[in-house]
């Protein structure tokens, strides 16, 4: 797998922000890579794992060497537990690598819009299937810059603690 995984020191995140643009829920699940960018100044290095990137967010990527892509390497779920196994953190939207890394035990935070899949229940910030999940919630004005400022905040926090 990707030796920059391997080599990198710094406290290593995985991002996925989008999932399948063919699912019922997708507008309100998935969101723009722009969004994510505010996490970018963290002191952590943050690796691509999205699959079939929009071409809104390969603009962004584009224009962006601060986020390192490795999806091109991932194949299928085999390979994306291989990296997650060298990640200390995934924040992704509702997707199935969420349910991969919750499977694994893998650190995963989880972006969820304000009605979200029944499997993420209500009123709660942690998931009874996944131990290692945690759950960061839109509120009623269904906005995501709330959501990535507590996001944001709680990675400053957990970056500078490793």
């Amino acid at each position: 797998m990707d030796s920059r995984l391997k080599s990198d020191k710094n406290f290593r995140v995985g991002l996925i922000w989008s999932g399948n643009p063919g699912h019922h829920r997708d507008q309100v699940r998935s969101i723009d890579l722009y969004a994510l960018l505010p996490l970018l100044d963290v002191q952590a290095t943050f690796f691509s794992l999205q699959k079939d990137v929009r071409p809104i967010d390969a603009a962004v990527l584009a224009k962006r060497d601060d986020i390192v892509p490795i999806a091109e390497e991932i194949l299928d779920f085999s390979d994306t537990a291989a990296v997650m196994a060298q990640l200390d953190l995934i924040i992704s939207v509702d997707t199935s690598t969420v349910h991969l890394a919750g499977a694994l035990g893998r650190p995963v935070w989880v972006l969820l819009p304000y009605l979200p899949d029944w499997r993420w229940l209500l009123d709660r910030d942690t998931s009874p299937w996944y131990p290692t999940a945690r759950l960061f919630r839109a509120d009623e004005r269904r906005q995501w810059d709330a959501v990535i400022a507590r996001v944001r905040s709680e990675l400053i926090d957990l970056a500078a603690a490793r």
